[in-house]
């Protein structure tokens, strides 16, 4: 994994850039972007990170890539969506959330870029392919009507839909979800009981598999919509290039505490492989919060946690290209951020505001590790 860091001196902008290159496959980037707020509007600060986005994308390191994905952290997204959403190209997937960066800014952007792959988009849904295999993104899904289990049944149904055009399910196909919940504190157990009623209906249960997932706290632009969801799926691989992890020694099975989702999902190709770490919080495997009260002592664990899951998965944190980090209070920010400084300097990663699922966990993190391997039993990537 190779990792830059450029600043856009004019622009007041900083990209962090991980990059992971097959000899015989498609390049792969995770770019996250800070702006700095120079006591402007937001419209300043979006067309300053716009404008280091289009410069990177041209530069030496990303030239001839495309952004398939996007995901916008937004301070005010109901005010601020309408003032972007237009400029943005229909090829990309976007996700719009307000989960406030705590760097001080308005906006913060976390890219995914590709080289080589065929890419289109149908009906908010963008489809890249290459090798026999198309990869799935759909972001932004949400309801303006009913309660968090109706909204999370709905959207959950819409996307299995779409899955079929592509003779996919939701058991078979989809790797990686995001469930955005307004009022996490009172809105998470309608979207987990309709969750849960679901894959039953889809056949995931606690025998068979559940989905790598971060079911955190987000408030979509829409006022209405208490839920708002973003899927990966993967069409064309054999089941065999998918398993999960479960760091049994640190954490105990999600089922085990009323929630349906796996700790984290490893997809296997040719010549890499892709680890997908759900959000983690400090717990046990009695599914116990650990340092209630302590935000150096719960990032020590959660840290201690993801690191257990990547080891099952033959990685580590070298392997990561990217992290998202979770706060529920402000106030914790410049601790944790100088934490996070110190053990990953290269590593790209956002700190947002947005309560976990649980009141008593004061953060959360999921990442995304690439590593290098030889399977000649499955396809590159």
């Amino acid at each position: 994994m190779k990792q830059d860091n450029i600043h856009y001196s004019e622009l007041g902008v900083t990209v962090e850039l991980s990059t992971f290159t097959s000899a015989n496959g498609i390049t792969e980037q995770h770019a996250i972007l800070h702006v700095e707020p120079r006591g402007e509007l937001f419209e300043g600060q979006f067309r300053r990170i716009s404008e280091a986005e289009q410069q990177q994308l041209q530069s030496a390191l990303c030239a001839g890539g495309r952004t398939i994905f996007k995901r916008y952290f937004l301070s005010d997204a109901t005010n601020q969506v309408s003032l972007l959403s237009h400029r943005e190209k229909s090829e990309t997937s976007i996700s719009y959330i307000q989960q406030v960066p705590l760097d001080g800014s308005k906006v913060a952007a976390w890219l995914y870029i590709v080289h080589g792959m065929e890419v289109e988009q149908q009906d908010g849904l963008v489809i890249a392919r290459h090798n026999g295999y198309q990869h799935l993104w759909k972001m932004g899904m949400h309801e303006h009507k009913g309660d968090s289990a109706w909204q999370t049944e709905s959207l959950l149904i819409d996307y299995e839909e779409t899955l079929q055009r592509f003779g996919a399910t939701l058991a078979d196909n989809c790797i990686r979800t995001w469930f955005y919940v307004r009022d996490v504190d009172t809105q998470y157990a309608g979207m987990v009981k309709a969750r849960r009623e679901n894959f039953i209906e889809q056949g995931l249960t606690e025998q068979t598999h559940y989905i790598a997932s971060t079911g955190i706290g987000g408030l979509p632009a829409d006022t209405r919509a208490l839920i708002q969801l973003g899927t990966y799926a993967l069409v064309g691989f054999e089941p065999g290039q998918q398993h999960y992890l479960y760091a049994k020694t640190h954490l105990n099975s999600t089922y085990e505490y009323g929630v349906t989702f796996e700790r984290g999902t490893v997809v296997e190709y040719g010549d890499r492989q892709h680890v997908f770490i759900s959000g983690t919080a400090s717990i046990n495997n009695r599914g116990e919060v650990e340092h209630v009260g302590d935000i150096i002592g719960q990032t020590y664990r959660m840290w201690e946690n993801v690191e257990a899951l990547l080891r099952e998965a033959d990685t580590t944190f070298d392997d990561v290209a990217q992290i998202i980090v979770y706060l529920r209070d402000i106030s914790d920010y410049d601790l944790v951020n100088h934490l996070f400084e110190q053990k990953f300097p290269s590593t790209p990663y956002v700190i947002t505001l947005a309560p976990v699922c649980r009141p008593t966990w004061l953060i959360e993190m999921e990442c995304l590790a690439i590593r290098p391997v030889s399977n000649p039993e499955y396809r590159d990537f």
